[in-house]
């Protein structure tokens, strides 16, 4: 039996949410939860300890940024992954990203069919076990 990867969408926009589960559940071996904000996604990647976080930038309350900034001072949140969604795609833009400490960036509007290929591309990238 193999064992399913946990991914964690945060959006704030319920259609998009829908269309990111919809998208990411067509890959076999994912399982997915939604969040529809920032705080949202403190509890359920604390409780469900996802292997990756899909995050939307601009959300109100508390954005992307600062969920991933929270989401790295609670332990068992440290480690895991988080690519952010996000329409603003400038390399100046896409530089802060990383600098926050993103695994990756995808483009907003994403490509439905081609979102769980990104996102496990990413997450293959920064999962590379230690030798």
């Amino acid at each position: 039996m193999t064992e399913l990867t946990k991914i964690l969408y945060v959006d704030d926009e319920d259609d998009i949410r829908e269309v990111a589960e919809i998208a990411l559940e067509l890959n076999e071996g994912v399982a997915v939860k939604l969040g529809a904000s920032g705080h949202e996604a403190l509890k359920i990647a604390a409780d469900w300890k996802p292997d990756l976080i899909l995050l939307d930038v601009m959300m109100p309350g508390m954005d992307g940024p600062t969920t991933l900034q929270n989401l790295r001072q609670l332990p068992t949140c440290v480690d895991i992954p988080v690519i952010f969604i996000t329409a603003r795609t400038q390399p100046s833009d896409m530089d802060h990203f990383m600098q926050l400490g993103a695994a990756g960036v995808i483009s907003k509007p994403f490509d439905p069919m081609a979102l769980a290929s990104q996102a496990m591309a990413i997450l293959a990238r920064v999962s590379t076990p230690a030798s």
